[in-house]
Parts: structure tokens; C-alpha cells; sequence
């Protein structure tokens, strides 16, 4: 195959261009009338009698589904079938962001080094984020704590979260 990826199999294990009987580089007519002519002879009505080329007919739809449509040509020719299939989930638009994201060297470049759970994150040169609280003891705050008579919502009030309609009752 001089030094081109071995061609991707659809999910019956042949290739949508084995089943159509046409080569990779063929032209839309090509595969227009390669459809035209297998489908005549596999059709359901022609052979009543015969489940064998009524599946043979659903998988020469199939190919012709993909292979007469440009785009879907286009990411079957470059993912294959799980390229079809990630296009069918997440839009045609988004396969090539599919595979760049899932791609190792993106998992590689991406990925966080594991700690245990006792490893404190480090800030030396900023290389690594800081991804934990920090502890209590390690930056305390001064604050004093509320006292009985103030009220944060009302500063002049006697009573600690009382408001003016509602007294509070001991």
C-alpha cells in the first residue's frame, strides 16, 4: 500500500469500496453507477426468496449513503467507519477535534502528573498549578469572632440577626 494506513474496515469487515466494487480514487459517477447496477441486482423485490441479498442490499445502501455524500467520503476516507460514527454523535463538524482531543501526544501534553493524597503541590517556578485549598494552620486569618450583640444586617440592633419585625425571644 506504499506507505499509506491499511484500509478501514466498515462493521460487516469489508470495506464500503469492496462492497460497491470501485477503487478509492473513483469519480461520483463511478460510484453513482456501481450503486445503480448492484442494487438492481440485489433488490429485494428481484430476489424475494433470498435474506442473503436483502442484507447484501442494506450494505450497498449503506456505502452509497457515505461514499455518495462528499463530506461523509471525506471522514470515512481519513477515520473509517469510527470516523462515520463519531460524526453521527457529535456532528460532522466536530470529528477532526474528536480525534486531535483523543489523540495521545493531546492526552500526553494535557495531562496532570498524579499526586498522593498527602503530597502538597508546590509553587516553585509556577511550572505546576495549584489545585488544593491550603490549610487552616499553614495561613491563618485573624477575625474575631461575633460577639452576642451585633448584628451583621443591622449594625445599631442589640440582637444578633434579629430584624425589626420579629423579636428574639430567650
Amino acid at each position: 500500500m506504499n506507505g499509506s494506513r491499511a484500509r478501514s474496515m466498515s462493521a460487516s469487515g469489508q470495506s464500503l469500496y469492496n462492497i460497491l466494487g470501485i477503487e478509492k480514487n473513483c469519480t461520483q459517477d463511478d460510484i453513482k453507477k456501481a450503486y445503480r447496477k448492484l442494487a438492481l441486482k440485489y433488490h429485494p423485490d428481484k430476489n424475494p426468496n433470498n435474506p442473503d441479498a436483502t442484507e447484501k442490499f442494506k450494505e450497498i445502501n449503506h456505502a452509497h449513503s457515505v461514499l455518495g455524500d462528499t463530506t461523509k467520503r471525506q471522514i470515512y476516507d481519513r477515520y473509517g467507519s469510527l470516523g462515520l460514527y463519531v460524526a453521527e454523535q457529535f456532528g460532522e463538524e466536530n470529528v477532526n477535534t474528536y480525534f486531535v482531543l483523543t489523540s495521545p501526544w493531546c492526552k500526553e501534553e494535557f495531562s496532570t502528573p498524579e499526586m498522593t493524597p498527602d503530597e502538597e503541590p508546590t509553587s516553585s517556578g509556577g511550572d505546576q498549578p495549584i489545585t488544593s485549598q491550603p490549610n487552616a494552620t499553614s495561613h491563618p486569618i485573624a477575625m474575631p469572632p461575633p460577639s452576642e450583640s451585633s448584628d451583621l444586617r443591622n449594625p445599631g440592633s442589640s440582637h444578633y440577626g434579629a430584624t425589626d419585625a420579629f423579636s428574639y425571644q430567650s
